[in-house]
């Protein structure tokens, strides 16, 4: 068997376990079609008016760059916890990768993505 066949047939059997997977959840899954479960919920209160409000980019923004860095950030322990193993070429390494993300940082902060209006 070639490699070609063997990953064409893992492929068809995690698509197809997905695939009952999903089915077997949406046909034991309760279902209860109840107005209030439309309704948006906040600590209690209930809204007034619509709850389809627009909010500005720059929160969306600032809160995938808080996600970016701080996945970044947690990658950086486990090269931490084996710096000696890793030698010369890990320092080296990580810090071309903390390049990467000091650069990233200072595009954002150049476009302006950092200021809060």
């Amino acid at each position: 068997m070639s490699n070609s066949t063997l990953f064409l047939v893992v492929f068809l059997v995690a698509v197809f376990l997905v695939a009952v997977a999903l089915v077997i959840a949406r046909l034991l899954a309760p279902h209860s079609w109840n107005l209030h479960k439309g309704q948006a919920y906040e600590c209690g209160i209930p809204t007034r008016g619509t709850s389809w409000m627009q909010f500005k980019v720059g929160y969306y923004l600032f809160a995938i760059l808080y996600l970016v860095f701080d996945v970044e950030t947690v990658l950086l322990f486990p090269w931490a916890t084996t710096l000696k193993d890793l030698g010369t070429q890990g320092l080296v390494s990580v810090l071309f990768f903390l390049l990467i993300l000091t650069l990233g940082l200072c595009y954002a902060w150049k476009k302006g993505a950092l200021t809060w209006k």
